[in-house]
Order: structure tokens, then sequence, then C-alpha cells
């Protein structure tokens, strides 16, 4: 049965945290309404953080996207449950439920009552198959505490391998060829093994976090730079001298980042002989990717050249209507991205192929009480009989409140303690949020600076461009007010920063003017703890193109078409927004004087939002 209209689905990833709304369209399709994301920290040293980070990270999406208060379909990481393929006898169907019972008892290694557990009938090649998942109540009691936190209640919850599946049937039906589905995420990678009717999937403990692990170790790094140097600078290596061509020490970072990724070509193919041997199924033809650890350059290549099959990108999003608010560019970018929310708003139409539900304790409590409500009906009913006959004994039930009275009295005196510990406890809870906030919120502008490097280098990515400085601004104002001129902004970054001595700060003292809190008193200078930028300055060469006069021009479009860490829309002085315009932004030489090769450029764009520079 469909659910209403609108359906929230939300994957929790080890690092990456997705959030989307769909609407129910009259044919049962789905329409995406709304779609945002958020990261966390990867680092396994930060583990005992995890939960906390995925509260918050929670919290934030359902505040961006406004869901309010309203039920959520979630997916938990093939990596945190056990999932095992069991073939049974043939049976009739109430002997089903029993004979799956045994089967859970023997294959789940830990105690079935410590467990919570589903399993759904497979398909086969002639026999019954039966797909068992089981993961450890209180872990998942853990992470639906961080979903309810947030003020979100549960509606269903999935793995993300069977909501994967659902995605693909939805969107590529029942293909006549055999396809392995590889979703490479954080933590781990599920290879999903689709052939006709019938499917089979396994988590592998490897992704994008033993890569850059691998990083670290060669370099001797932290693992934040690893993950630094892998999104700036990483790419997959090709056999064939394909890195001859590049940078040397390009190069040798993707030689380690080849060298990690192996790995998983070699379970591969282990996972296949398993498949065709124990499941008697066939080898596959065809190869999509998912997941963020397929990101990398000449991830698709690597695959093609491993397997030595055709390789592409899976795109859930085909059999989706998007809607008008939702960012057709961002769809593009992340589409390989979005399969398990595709597969759980499914869950809503009625349309999912498999429907695992691994039900924490309150919510099973929750189902309880709704099972109860008709005998409830029923007792209320015999209760207001109850209250006619009372109103024929009002001496002996007055007589009755006294002592009802006098018992709630004693009772909230004893429960007063209690009280008083939930409130301590309570508080401590906001401590904790709050020194989790303050770490997550650094490690934001920590990325933020990765992602806006990132951009920059997409987008100015030409042989005719060259950058050469990018300096961070604080104070910048592209529009002049009435009566002044625009402010072209303070460096935050000292002049002497290329040869400051090691540990040194590199923060220019910047002194800030605030406004006089009454008319006629002079402005009070102070010196904040904490610089900030609020634009960012790019200074370069370009050289003439015979087809175009003015390629950086041309290239800051990209920037505009893709506003990420960057706006061109600014507050004018009369408080309404303001486009900016190339002029604006870009200073560009463009007549050569004499015999120089290239010309310079400087482009000052104002950031989405105000950086702490530390």
């Amino acid at each position: 049965m469909a659910d209403s209209p609108n359906t929230v689905v939300l994957n929790i990833g080890s690092q990456r945290i997705g959030m989307a709304v769909f609407e129910t369209t009259k044919n049962s399709g789905l329409l995406l309404k709304a779609y945002e994301s958020e990261s966390i920290v990867a680092d396994p040293a930060l583990d005992a953080s995890r939960i906390s980070q995925t509260r918050i990270a929670i919290a934030d999406l359902a505040k961006r996207l406004k869901v309010g208060k309203t039920k959520v379909r979630y997916a938990i990481s093939g990596q945190a449950v056990f999932t095992r393929f069991v073939k049974l006898p043939p049976l009739q169907d109430d002997n089903i439920e029993q004979l799956v019972t045994f089967e859970a008892q023997q294959h789940v290694p830990f105690p079935i009552n410590e467990v919570v557990w589903d399993y759904e009938l497979i398909d086969g090649a002639g026999d019954n198959e039966v797909v068992i998942v089981a993961i450890k109540g209180d872990a998942l009691d853990e992470i639906n505490a961080a979903v309810n936190d947030s003020g979100l209640s549960t509606a269903e919850v999935d793995i993300a391998p069977m909501a994967l599946y659902n995605s693909f049937r939805a969107t590529y039906g029942k293909p006549d060829e055999p396809i392995l589905l590889i979703d490479i995420g954080a933590k781990t990678s599920n290879l999903l093994y689709i052939e006709g009717k019938r499917f089979f999937t396994r988590s592998i403990a490897i992704g994008g976090t033993a890569i850059t692990a691998a990083i670290a170790k060669e370099y001797g790094i932290s693992f934040n730079e690893a993950e630094h140097q892998k999104i700036t600078n990483g790419l997959v290596a090709l056999g064939g001298g394909h890195t001859e061509q590049l940078d040397e020490s390009v190069a040798a970072l993707a030689m380690v980042i080849r060298n990690a990724l192996t790995r998983l070509p070699a379970e591969i193919a282990r996972t296949t002989n398993y498949y065709r041997s124990q499941h008697g199924g066939s080898a596959p033809r065809r190869v999509l990717l998912a997941g963020g650890g397929a990101n990398l350059p000449y991830t698709l290549e690597f695959f093609q050249e491993k397997l030595n099959l055709p390789v592409e990108y899976f795109n859930p999003l085909k059999a989706v209507a998007v809607g008008k608010g939702v960012d057709a560019s961002v769809l593009q970018r992340e589409a390989h991205l979005m399969g398990e929310l595709v597969g759980l708003g499914l869950r809503g139409t009625g349309k999912s192929s498999i429907n695992i539900d691994l039900v924490p304790a309150v919510v099973e409590q929750a189902r309880a009480s709704d099972r109860r409500k008709p005998y409830l009906i029923a007792a209320a009913a015999v209760f207001l009989l109850g209250v006619g006959v009372w109103a024929g004994a009002r001496t002996i039930a007055a007589g009755k409140a006294e002592d009802e009275t006098r018992s709630i009295t004693e009772s909230q005196e004893t429960l007063q303690p209690v009280v008083s510990a939930i409130q301590g406890l309570l508080k401590k809870e906001a401590q904790v949020k709050a020194i989790a906030d303050a770490y997550t919120g650094t490690e934001a502008d920590h990325a933020f600076w990765f992602d806006l490097l990132a951009e920059v280098r997409g987008a100015l990515a030409s042989d005719a461009v060259w950058v050469t400085d990018l300096e961070p601004l604080n104070g910048y104002n592209p529009l002049p007010a009435a009566d002044a001129k625009g402010t072209n902004g303070r460096t935050v970054v000292k002049s002497d920063y290329p040869t400051a001595a090691y540990g040194s700060s590199s923060v220019a003292d910047i002194k800030i003017a605030e406004p006089p809190q009454q008319r006629g008193r002079k402005p009070v200078v102070t010196e904040p703890k904490v610089a900030t930028a609020n634009a960012i300055r790019i200074r370069g060469l370009w050289r003439e193109n015979p087809k175009s006069q003015n390629i950086v021009s041309e290239l800051l479009k990209r920037l505009r078409e893709k506003p990420g860490s960057f706006t061109f829309t600014v507050t004018g002085p009369d408080g309404k927004p303001v486009e900016l315009r190339d002029e604006q932004v870009l200073r560009v030489t463009s007549v050569a004087e004499g015999a120089e090769l290239a010309l310079p450029f400087e482009i000052t764009l104002p950031l989405s939002r105000e950086v702490p520079i530390k």
C-alpha cells in the first residue's frame, strides 16, 4: 500500500548522509521535490564521535529541507548488518516463517534475542531462496535515536544494498544480461549481482577511507591531509604508461591510489566465483558504478581495464521526475550517489521489489500500541458506562477521588528526584552537543577551502590559463554606497607568509571598526579573536587564443553556472539583491605590450558565506 503523497527518506553512510523528499505522482511514480547531503569526518580515529556527528548532520538536513516532525524511511550501511542468502526446501507457505526463524538462529552469529532481523523471499533458479538480514539491537537503537533526536520519527529501516537494488529494478527493469552493480562507499563497497529475477549481494570492507589511509601511510601525513590530497590532486593511474605524461608528484600519488584500489577487483573476482559456484549464478557482462568512492578521475577506466567489461555510471534518476526547486546541476553531478534514496522513495509507492524492515524496539512498541487501539476504544466505551454509574454514586466517588489525589501527591514527591536526575542528564547532553558542534563547525570551515580549490581548479581548467595566487580577503564589498566607494577588502594573510618561521601565525592583524552604539560616539576599534574572509582574489595569467579574445571571461561562466563556494548575488546599498557583472569582479589585460607571452588577470569573488581563518 502506498503512503501519503510525500515521502521523506534518509541514507546514513559512513561519511556521507543524504536526505530527499519525494512525492508520489498519480501514476504511482516518483517526483523529487528536494535533496540535500552532508559530509561527516571519515577519520577512523574519530569513530567514537561518529554517532554525534551523524545526529548533528541529520538535524541540519532536516532543518534545511524543512521537513518538520514527520516520519522518515532511512537506510543504514551494509557494513553494519549481517546478510546471508539461504536456500530453502519446497514448503507450504504456512511453514516458511518457522523454517526461516530456524535458519536465522543457525546463521546469525549472535543470540537471536539480541538482534533485530528480517527476511525476504527471492525468486531463484527453481529453489526457494531467502535473504536474512540482522543487526545488534543496541546498535540499531543508537542509530535510531540519532534520527529521532532531530524531531523525525521512524517509518521503516532498510539497508543500503536492498534500497540500491530496488532503485535498480525501477530504473533498469529486468535486463537480459547479468549485471554487477558496484557501490563504493567510504568504508564499504556493496557488490550487487543482478540476473533476471534473482540477485545476490555482498559487502566488502574496502572503500574511500582505505585509499586515504594508504596515502597517509605512504607520505607519513595525517588522515585529513591525505583526504585533501586525494580530493584535490588524486586520480587513478591506468596501465600502458598512463602516468608518464603527468607531473611526477601527481603520478606518484596516482600509483598509490591504484595500488590501494586494486584490492577491490581481487575481491570482486573472489565474490563472482562464490556466486557462480554456490548460487548457480552467471558471470556479469556489464558493470555499473555508484557511490562517492567512484568520483576519482579514471575510476571508470580502471574497472574497465581490471574487469575487462563495459562499465558505466549508475543513474537511478532516469525513472524519477525532478521538481522545479531542485538544482539540476547538482543532480547531474551526484546522481550515482542517490540510488539508496530513490530505493527508499519507492517504498512509499508500494512498488519496491525487496521490503526489508529492521524495526527498532521503540518503533515496535509504538506499532504494538497502534494494534491495541481498537481494544482501548472498547475499554473507553466501558469506562464511559462506568462514569454513568459513578454519577449515581457521587458520595462514594468523592471519597475515592480524595484517596486518588493523596496517592498522586505521594507519587509526585517520590518521582521528584528522578525528574531532577533527568534534568541533569539533559543539561550534560546540551554541553556535549555544544562541544560536538564546535568540532564539526571547525571541520566544515576546513573542508570549505578544499571545496573552493576544487571549484577553482575545475572552472579555470585550460591550457591557456594559469592561476598564480589565491588571496582570502576580509571586508570586501564590490558595490559602493551612496556616499562611498566599494571596498576592495583587506588580505587576511601576512605578506611575509612564504618566509615566515615554522609555527608562527600567518594570519594578518585585522582591526575592524564596530559601529557606535549611540549617535555621536566614536567607533570603538576592537581586535577580533578570529579573522574572517568574505571574498577570494584570484590572480593569474592567460594566453591569447585565436578562437577567443578573452578566455578568462568564458571560464568565469563556469563558476556562474555552478555556484558553490562563491556567490554572484550581493546585497546592494538599498538592501535589495544585485547580480554582479563580469566587469565588477574581473580585471583582465587584453592587449599585449611588446613580446609578452601571457597577460595578467584578476578575479575577486564574494564567498557564499563568511569563513573564519584560524
